[in-house]
């Protein structure tokens, strides 16, 4: 069977991010369909023809994409949305049908918990892959290339006599090393991507591991199987990257990329035997990582860990089921640094049992630490999580509750204790906390004169962070 794959177009000239672990708006970065691009893999293994248009990363807007469209032939065509951007991502669906009776497939992790919603919503889509699209997508296609009935295919949704069938969840993929190489001769070249500068060019996201098996109450990854890759697989990807197209720098893009102490230590080292000479980015707990760990991690060419930290005050830790410590994450912090590796950190304000001491106690916490970079985010009730139960079950949305709504840059959720309002002004003291800060801007100028290589990222990401700060 063709299938036509499509990452739909930027919103309102942001780029979006339509990828399990991280499904956002994005203004500083301009990120590969990865998942896409395995799904393109796993097809073809399975002997279909497969073509893709990445118009976020191309640029392409809904007239082009529909112009491009209008002149394809294909069975099936499927596309990535997220919550955030629901109905502009589901014009891909519209525009479809348009001049296509081929089945419409969406993929979105976030609302996998809300399937009949999804498709009440979105009249032009025909199926919903909610689950793990590596099992899914290979056994629907075969189902409708072969004309085969759906109702035992796990992992979708989909309309029948008129009807919305939900079948039964999709176990996880056994063996993550099964899945070939993305097709990444799929894209016109890596010249779109970019995180945060176009320094560092070529660059591309990769997935070494994916799921998580903590269980922290806000999070859609929470509870599910990690899946990871041998460190000969990751290293064969690598390779292929370095050798046919010169990739120079790299994010891990998975939940946590250190939970295998020994499996970061294999990657680290062949990495160095090789001298492949990428530089990347990386996910970790704060208790995932250690002196020696970061000084390999420093060696194979490690540039950032990114950390959740979230709070500052051990009563919220506790709260969201973290199982962290707060001096166990500002010992982290300083591990990093001490590395010469750079240290960004997450931070999540409004989640329950959050008022006003918490909130200080967290603004103190970023005072002291000095992340290298700082993302403060609003505790968002996603569907399927533990956070969505509790803030249902205790009234605290406000509003009525619609999934577009789910965006961590502004509360629809109060707290015990504090309003909407307050917890978006706690965001903005964090911004002022770090990006306004003397000590801060001297610890990173003394980064960047240790490691002139960084100077525009460097540069770039402060004019950022002060005009966030300023903004807010």
């Amino acid at each position: 069977m063709k299938v036509l794959l499509v990452n739909p177009p930027r919103f309102n000239k942001l780029s979006v991010i339509r990828e399990e672990r991280c499904e956002i708006l994005e203004k500083n970065s301009v990120l590969p369909p990865y998942s896409l691009l395995q799904v393109a893999s796993l097809l073809r293994k399975r002997g279909h023809e497969v073509s893709l248009i990445d118009a976020n990363g191309e640029n392409i807007n809904y007239p082009a994409l529909e112009k491009m469209v209008s002149g394809m032939s294909y069975g099936a065509v499927i596309f990535r949305f997220i919550s955030a951007t629901f109905d502009w991502d589901m014009q891909t669906a519209t525009i479809s049908k348009k001049y296509s009776d081929a089945p419409t497939i969406g993929i979105c992790w976030t609302l996998g918990s809300s399937a009949k919603t999804v498709l009440n919503e979105a009249k032009n889509l025909d199926i919903y892959l909610r689950n793990e699209y590596e099992v899914v997508a290979p056994e629907l296609i075969d189902r409708l290339s072969a004309g085969d009935k759906l109702s035992d295919v796990a992992g979708i949704a989909y309309r029948h006599e008129g009807e919305i069938k939900v079948n039964r969840d999709a176990s996880p993929i056994q063996n993550y090393d099964d899945i070939p190489l993305p097709a990444y001769d799929l894209l016109k070249s890596f010249n779109p991507y970019y995180a945060d500068t176009k320094h560092g060019q070529p660059f591309t996201i990769m997935y070494t591991s994916k799921g998580c098996p903590n269980s922290c109450i806000y999070c859609t990854m929470a509870n599910t199987k990690w899946k990871a890759r041998s460190a000969e697989s990751v290293i064969e990807e690598l390779r292929h990257l370095k050798q046919n197209y010169n990739i120079k720098t790299i994010m891990f893009f998975d939940e946590a990329f250190t939970i295998n102490r020994k499996r970061v230590e294999k990657i680290t080292q062949a990495i160095i035997d090789e001298r492949l000479d990428i530089k990347w980015y990386c996910n970790s707990r704060v208790d995932r990582i250690d002196r020696d760990l970061l000084k390999k991690m420093k060696q194979a060419g490690c540039k950032a860990v990114c950390m959740g930290i979230e709070s500052g005050s051990q009563k919220v830790i506790a709260g969201a089921d973290k199982r962290i410590s707060v001096e166990k994450s500002a010992e982290a912090i300083k591990m990093v640094k001490d590395a010469g590796i750079k240290v960004y950190c997450s931070f999540i304000f409004g989640l329950p049992g959050e008022n006003r001491d918490t909130i200080n106690e967290t603004i103190e916490f970023i005072k002291r630490t000095l992340p290298t970079g700082g993302e403060f985010n609003i505790a968002t009730p996603y569907p399927g999580t533990k956070l969505y139960e509790i803030a249902m079950e205790k009234g605290w949305i406000t509003g009525q509750y619609d999934f577009r709504r789910m965006n961590q840059n502004k509360s629809i959720m109060r707290t015990e204790e504090l309003t909407t309002e307050e917890i978006d002004r706690a965001r903005k003291q964090a911004h002022y906390a770090l990006f306004l800060n003397p000590r801060w801007w001297a610890q990173n100028i003394g980064y960047v004169i240790k490691n002139p290589e960084d100077f525009n990222l460097a540069s770039k990401y402060a004019i950022g962070a002060l005009k966030i700060a300023l903004a807010h």
